[in-house]
C-alpha cells in the first residue's frame, strides 16, 4: 500500500513540468491521477511513463466548454476527488511599455480565469476534506521585470486561496497556494529568445539564497503536502523559491 492508495487527484497542466512531477507523486505512491494539457502530443509522453493509474484529458483551462468536459470524464473515471492541483498556466515575458492587450487577455484568461472555473467547475467532486491547491509564483511579490502582467495574474492567484478557502470551508475542504521560485522546467526557454532565456536563468541563480534552480520534484513535495498532509491549514501560501522571498 503506498501513501496515495486509494486518493484520486486532478493536475491541470499535468502534462509536463511541476504539473507531471505532481502527477508521478501520486501515481507512485499508489493513486490515481487524471492530467489536463494543450498539447496532446505532450500528453500521450506523459500517460506513457505514468501507467495505468493515469488519465489524460486534453482540453484549455481558459474555455468553459473544456471544463465541462474535463468535470464529467473526471466524474466518470474518478468519482470522488481528493486533491486538486489547479496548476495549469503560461509565462509570457513582456517590457511593460510593448505589452499588448492580447498577451494580457491570454495571460489571465489562463491563468486567473482558468484558474478560478476549474475550482468551479470540479468542486462539486471534491470529497469532504479535499485539498486544493493553487501554483502562483514568487512573482506576486517580487518585482521582476518584464513580468507585471504575469505577476499580476498570480498575485490574483493568491488572492482566490483565500476567498476560496471560506467559500469552500463548509465542506471542509481546504485551499492552499505553492509558491515557486526558480524551477527550470523549460517554460523560459519557450517564451524567449535562447540568449535572454540563459541571461535571464543565469541572473536568477545569482539572485538566488542557496544559488540554484528548484526542481520540479520539490514543488510536487510541496503541493502534496498541502493538499494531504497540512489538514489544519487553509488559504495559506507555502514559499519553496530557495529563500527567495524570505532571506
Amino acid at each position: 500500500m503506498g501513501k496515495y492508495s486509494g486518493k484520486n487527484a486532478v493536475i491541470t497542466g499535468g502534462g509536463s513540468g511541476m504539473g507531471f512531477a505532481m502527477a508521478k507523486l501520486l501515481v507512485d505512491g499508489g493513486g490515481r491521477v487524471v492530467i489536463t494539457g494543450r498539447s496532446q502530443t505532450t500528453l500521450d509522453a506523459a500517460r506513457e511513463r505514468l501507467g495505468t493509474n493515469a488519465v489524460t484529458v486534453r482540453g484549455d483551462v481558459s474555455a468553459l466548454a473544456d471544463l465541462d468536459v474535463l468535470a464529467d470524464r473526471v466524474r466518470d473515471e474518478l468519482g470522488t476527488v481528493h486533491a486538486l492541483f489547479v496548476n495549469a498556466g503560461i509565462a509570457t515575458l513582456t517590457p511593460f511599455e510593448s505589452t499588448t492587450e492580447e498577451v494580457y487577455d491570454e495571460l489571465f484568461a489562463v491563468n486567473v480565469k482558468g484558474a478560478y472555473f476549474t475550482v468551479q467547475k470540479l468542486a462539486p467532486l471534491l470529497s469532504d476534506g479535499a485539498g486544493v491547491v493553487l501554483t502562483t509564483s514568487v512573482a506576486n511579490v517580487m518585482g521582476i521585470p518584464e513580468s507585471s502582467v504575469y505577476a499580476a495574474g498570480k498575485a490574483a492567484l493568491r488572492s482566490l486561496a483565500r476567498s476560496l478557502s471560506r467559500e469552500l470551508l463548509p465542506r471542509g475542504i481546504r485551499v492552499n497556494a505553492v509558491s515557486p521560485g526558480p524551477v527550470d522546467t523549460g517554460i523560459l526557454d519557450r517564451a524567449m529568445t535562447e540568449e535572454a532565456a540563459a541571461q535571464f536563468k543565469a541572473q536568477l541563480i545569482a539572485d538566488n539564497p542557496m544559488q540554484r534552480f528548484g526542481t520540479p520534484e520539490e514543488i510536487a513535495r510541496a503541493a502534496s503536502f498541502l493538499a494531504f498532509d497540512a489538514t489544519y491549514t487553509t488559504g495559506a501560501e507555502l514559499a519553496v523559491d530557495g529563500g527567495a522571498t524570505q532571506l
